[in-house]
């Protein structure tokens, strides 16, 4: 899918791209799939900025999307279409019993195929299966950690993870991060790789696209004074992180922890199903 390119009739069109629509079948959504979004801002029930850097943007409702679809499960792709909260597509399916879903597409769906989920579905892209019933080497997304969990990994546009092998009732997954990491053989998954492939190169080109996201402006903590964020303070010249005395000091957030490499992972508890980190395969 080829990135739109702006004549630049101004200085915000100058730079700017956008995603090409054409694989989109409908600007109607399915009414009964919708459920209102309610922003926060980022701010927490006592009306504390808790993110920063929210606010405003343009109104948009939620897409239940099915993380789950049921063992036996039969539709027909009727629609793909956009969705406003994710970088993937979405697909509006048909199931035999006459009820709609939204599920992720992957790259090449079009109207009118029809998805399986189930162990004895067929090895095209689009279906899901338990990972113990997929080709050791498939190229999968939208994968659970858990049994009847939904989906969890993989699940944002262009990304996809492959199936490395199955043993002791364990399938290997590498994932996009490069970390191999151990699931239960009895979790599905869907075949194929997430569509809108060129997300990530779109340029926004100007700051009032990124409002209209819901994104305010974000100050580096360099230029900010000593008081106000640990990178701040100096002598007015041109400085790196931890102006004046803690010049060099290893970076910070505004709160003082460290960040850019320091460690922050909690579900200690899960580091056993990790065949190998996302960090290994970096510094090869």
């Amino acid at each position: 899918m080829p990135i739109k390119q702006y004549n630049p009739t101004t200085p915000g069109t100058r730079g700017m791209t956008t995603q090409d629509f054409s694989e989109i079948t409908t600007k109607k959504p399915l009414r009964s799939l919708l459920a209102p979004k309610n922003r926060g801002n980022g701010r927490n029930n006592q009306g504390r900025i808790t993110v920063r850097h929210q606010g405003g943007g343009a109104k948009k409702f939620y897409r239940l999307v099915n993380f789950k679809l049921a063992p036996g499960t039969t539709a027909v792709i009727e629609h793909i279409e956009y969705d406003p909260n994710r970088s993937a597509r979405i697909a509006r399916i048909k199931d035999q019993a006459g009820k709609y879903h939204y599920i992720l597409a992957a790259q090449g769906m079009k109207q009118g195929q029809t998805i399986v989920s189930g162990e004895e579905a067929s090895i095209d892209d689009g279906n899901r299966l338990p990972l113990k019933n997929i080709p050791v080497g498939s190229t999968i997304h939208a994968i659970e950690l858990k049994v009847n969990g939904g989906a969890q990994l993989v699940r944002s546009a262009g990304n996809s993870a492959q199936l490395m092998g199955i043993d002791n009732g364990y399938a290997q997954v590498r994932l996009p991060s490069g970390e191999v990491r151990l699931i239960n053989e009895n979790c599905t998954a869907s075949l194929g790789v997430i569509g809108n492939v060129q997300h990530q190169n779109v340029k926004i080109g100007k700051a009032g696209r990124n409002r209209h996201k819901g994104k305010r402006p974000s100050v580096r903590g360099v230029v900010m004074n000593a008081v106000d964020h640990p990178h701040g303070g100096g002598d007015g010249g041109r400085h790196g992180v931890g102006g004046g005395k803690n010049h060099g000091a290893a970076p910070k957030t505004p709160w003082g922890q460290k960040t850019l490499g320091y460690k922050t992972r909690r579900r200690k508890s899960t580091t056993k199903f990790i065949v190998r980190s996302r960090h290994e395969s970096k510094r090869r």
